[in-house]
């Protein structure tokens, strides 16, 4: 064993012991990072070549800091995107909700599919569908000024359409012509705080969390702005909490112009986000 993964044996336990869910990967992500090599080439490292800024990144990490923050960069199905400060981090969970929307704008049969990303975030969703629905017509809103400097990073040079403005009164040009509206909003509640993890409580910014007392309250906006924009026939995509299975899709009611409105699981089967389809006059 080379130096390198020694002390990444020792950096593990200290992430271990701080509390960090995966201590091993980012111990070696955080290795990889700081000596310019992939994780799979630790043991290539030369001992003499050995970085003690290693120890100032894990930390950093210790005091749960996300490993994101650190290293500048987040991985979102096949995009490497910016983040930092003032941006929430895109999760591994939002991949299969993703998947589900890419699948459902593919069976539509349309030749320049029409989809508006709403709280765009980091830019991860709507650069994901850009990237792998390849005519699409991609539009996405942020708020925050603070998220749309790392937002308007990512999306440079793409084709997704950014605007900064609300997602409730987002895109009136487009009304009636969207085919699919996608959504990771904040969909904490208040009263959750304190069970939040010290990644996403500490750093991620409020305004991408928290959403009233039940978290549902950006979500009951967001269904009357899908509905604004959707197409008849279109679908609406949208993110939630494990524990809001079963209540978000009554919040996409027939009364309300819906047909087809589901919950769906994550890949921990876990349900993660409903979907509902824009009822034909």
């Amino acid at each position: 064993m080379n130096l390198l993964l020694a002390e990444v044996a020792q950096a593990t336990q200290r992430l271990a012991d701080a509390g960090v869910p995966s201590p091993r990967t980012d111990a070696e992500e955080l290795a990889a990072f700081v000596h310019g090599v992939k994780r799979g080439a630790l043991h290539s490292v030369k001992d003499a070549d050995f970085d003690a800024r290693y120890w100032e990144v894990i930390a950093r990490r210790e005091q749960r800091e996300p490993l994101q923050h650190i290293t500048g960069r987040a991985y979102f199905r096949y995009l490497e995107l910016q983040v930092g400060p003032g941006v929430f981090v895109p999760r591994p969970e939002t991949e299969s909700v993703v998947g589900w929307a890419i699948d459902a704008v593919r069976a539509m049969d349309v030749v320049e599919p029409c989809i508006v990303d709403l709280c765009t975030g980091s830019g991860a969703i709507a650069l994901a569908l850009a990237q792998e629905v390849p005519r699409s017509r991609v539009h996405a809103v942020e708020l925050s000024e603070d998220a749309l400097v790392w937002t308007r990073k990512n999306v440079a040079g793409s084709r997704v359409d950014l605007r900064q403005g609300d997602a409730l009164t987002a895109f009136p040009d487009l009304d009636g012509q969207v085919d699919l509206v996608i959504s990771n909003p904040p969909y904490i509640p208040l009263t959750e705080w304190e069970y939040v993890a010290p990644e996403a409580r500490d750093y991620d910014p409020e305004m991408a969390l928290f959403s009233g007392e039940d978290g549902l309250d950006l979500i009951r906006g967001i269904e009357r702005t899908a509905h604004r924009l959707l197409r008849p026939g279109g679908v609406v995509v949208i993110e939630h909490a494990d524990t809001q299975g079963g209540q978000v899709p009554w919040i996409f009611t027939e009364e309300r112009g819906w047909a087809d409105a589901a919950d769906h699981p994550d890949l921990n089967n876990r349900p993660r986000f409903a979907t509902a389809r824009k009822a034909l006059p």
